[in-house]
């Protein structure tokens, strides 16, 4: 396994404004021992999947209150695999309605987190996707 600290990028595309949750979340991250790169309010997803390559980063995590998520997701993840990001483990949290956590998970989200989530299940959740991506990296 690698000895670099894992690094996630933790960004707010659209025109959501409200980053408070956002910057709970990395400011836990960090606690956790993750290299985290915070990008701000009002991201495009072109601006992340570069910032995403740019960064070398192992996690994308969005945040997203606008209800915008069934539009930006999937745009994300499509330019992150454009871009040859296919390892990229990409999170969502915000407010996400019950009936589109399937859909985006069919869309390539590994995990949506809505209210209420302890930052610890999100760090948890992130070291188990980390070890998963090092265990099926490892030839057999």
């Amino acid at each position: 396994m690698s000895e670099r600290k894992i690094r996630v990028l933790v960004a707010k595309p659209g025109l959501d404004g409200h980053d408070r949750g956002a910057k709970v979340v990395a400011r836990a991250l960090r606690d956790a021992g993750f290299e985290v790169i915070y990008t701000g309010i009002r991201q495009t997803p072109e601006m992340i999947a570069e910032a995403a390559l740019q960064e070398d980063v192992d996690v994308v995590g969005l945040s997203i209150l606008s209800g915008a998520h069934m539009a930006l997701c999937p745009r994300v993840v499509e330019l992150l695999r454009k871009n040859g990001l296919e390892d990229v483990v990409v999170l969502v949290g915000g407010i996400i309605p019950d009936e589109d956590v399937e859909p985006l998970k069919q869309m390539g989200i590994k995990a949506v987190f809505g209210p209420g989530t302890s930052t610890q299940e999100i760090v948890d959740f992130i070291n188990r996707a980390m070890a998963e991506r090092d265990r099926a990296a490892v030839p057999a």
